[in-house]
């Protein structure tokens, strides 16, 4: 059921603050210096409700300088007072909820009611764990391993980290790329994607406004060709983290590389639904809407491949469509849309691409089209079940970020979890039973960073994100995330109460 909704969304409110530009440098917007102008489009309606000058290399080369500069102030000052400006800055977003909700579901598409209870919350919670965990830089003191000399390790901040984030969470992303950095004393440069800057700079100016000092936080708003692969290439910067394609992170880590950059990559994903012939089919049908439906399906943990005992298979799939069914698409901003647009019409196109090739191999039960009516002008796409694909077809293995669940049968419990595991990829997976043997063996040998049991989609600031295999590598949120924003050091001492002026003998021997 459609709702095209009867709420006008309201003019973006920080607009007349970025009229400077959507570049953050050094505490201050300013305007990109490329020569070429970029459009935020609403994805629901089509139209463009902010234009702004992208970043270009020399863009970039004065928000690195900015970090660099920043670095040995920001490095210097002691975790506990990073960790009462981190306090501060979860202040000032918990202040400004309502503006950073609406600015991300006016660019992004996403139902008001979604960044509301989650883009949101979720941020202003991870700001501050990561408030908590910067009193936790935790050094290891040693006894005396090796006789007279006692040794132990600091944990230090890298540098200036360049990070990238991706357009389908840009707050939370941007959140999850810069909190660990400047927590553990890294000044840090982010480039968000082109088609959805406006949260990451409101972002980086509520830090400032925390008290956060001026070039701790940059942005810089570009393409990932031009500012992209000049700030991952760039010789003052230590450590690069991004998100994104598969295909894109080889890149990445290809330019890195030259560079010896410390290197984070959270990459695509295909994550298995896998559900045993002894689940709750009702609470399956209902994780597996939500899951594959959340942020319409532009999630790289979306449940992308529902894997169903051969028992439970038709049922699954049945009572599956007609609850996608029921799901309504409509305005953002009206309270009873359950599911806005994807990103942009060449997305949709992109996912409908995908479906329409597959009929030619599988059955679309019920989707597989745009809605037309009030809502033509928007990049809408239907909630779209597909069943009886091949394993090997294309839209099983690769990755579709849309509305798009595929459901496939399986036998034994061993063919379930060897089809859980037959992709490239390796970011997320859940289980559906209710045996405790079943749940254990399939978190054991189920390949991914995140194994959800009898759920899916739950994250949580204290826990880590991020893959196994093609899904890349490193973690997001957690003291994991924490501890990869740092470098170990080993400091030995001589204990001896005459210093050693002898020691070269054991070496050379006696001249």
């Amino acid at each position: 059921m459609d709702n095209p909704g009867t709420a006008t969304p309201e003019t973006f409110p920080a607009q007349e603050r970025l009229a400077s530009g959507a570049q953050y440098i050094a505490g201050r917007f300013a305007k990109g210096t490329s020569g070429r102008t970029h459009a935020v489009v609403d994805p629901a309606t089509g139209t463009d409700v902010y234009t702004y000058e992208l970043a270009g290399p020399e863009d970039v080369d004065r928000a690195v300088a900015a970090a660099r500069d920043a670095f040995p102030g920001w490095a210097g000052t002691t975790p506990g007072d990073r960790s009462d400006a981190l306090h501060r800055f979860a202040a000032v977003l918990a202040d400004r909820a309502e503006e950073f909700a609406r600015a991300e579901s006016l660019q992004c598409g996403k139902p008001l009611k979604l960044t509301r209870e989650f883009d949101v919350p979720g941020t202003i919670d991870n700001t501050a764990f990561f408030a908590g965990a910067a009193r936790h830089l935790q050094g290891q003191a040693a006894a005396e391993y090796s006789g007279d000399h006692t040794s132990y390790i600091r944990r230090e901040p890298i540098g200036v980290v360049g990070s990238i984030a991706p357009w389908n969470y840009p707050l939370q992303m941007a959140a999850w790329k810069i909190l660990p950095a400047i927590a553990a004393g890294n000044t840090i440069v982010l480039k968000p994607a082109e088609l959805t800057p406006l949260t990451s700079l409101l972002f980086a100016e509520a830090a400032t406004l925390a008290g956060i000092p001026d070039g701790v936080i940059n942005i810089v708003t570009g393409t990932g060709q031009v500012a992209g692969e000049h700030l991952v290439g760039h010789p003052d910067v230590a450590m690069t983290s991004f998100t994104g394609s598969t295909g894109v992170g080889k890149r990445v880590a290809e330019v890195a590389t030259a560079t010896v950059k410390r290197l984070h990559l959270e990459l695509g994903g295909k994550a298995p639904f896998v559900v045993f012939d002894d689940a709750d089919l009702e609470a399956a049908v209902n994780g597996a809407v939500a899951g594959a439906l959340i942020n319409t399906g532009q999630d790289c943990t979306a449940a992308t491949r529902a894997y169903v005992q051969r028992p439970l298979y038709e049922a699954f799939v049945e009572r599956t469509a007609a609850l996608m069914e029921t799901v309504r698409l409509g305005d953002p901003f009206a309270p009873g849309t359950d599911l806005g647009p994807l990103i942009s019409h060449a997305q949709r196109d992109r996912v409908a691409g995908f479906v329409e090739r597959a009929r030619g191999y599988a059955r679309v039960v019920t989707g597989g089209e745009a809605p037309g009516g009030e809502l033509k002008a928007g990049a809408y796409y239907r909630p779209t079940l597909v069943a009886d694909a091949p394993q090997d077809s294309e839209i099983v293995q690769s990755e579709i970020f849309g509305p798009v669940l595929v459901v496939l049968s399986f036998d034994s419990d061993d063919e379930g979890i060897r089809l859980a595991n037959d992709t490239p990829y390796g970011l997320a997976a859940s289980a559906w039973t209710g045996g405790v043997y079943r749940a254990n063996r399939a978190t054991r040998e189920i390949k991914a960073g995140c194994v959800w049991v009898n759920d899916h989609i739950p994250i949580i600031s204290e826990m880590p994100h991020g893959g196994y295999k093609a899904s890349g590598f490193g973690k997001d949120m957690s003291a994991y995330s924490f501890e990869e924003y740092t470098q170990v050091k080993h400091v030995m001492f001589d204990n001896t109460a005459v210093p050693r002026k002898d020691w070269h003998r054991t070496i050379f021997g006696d001249r």
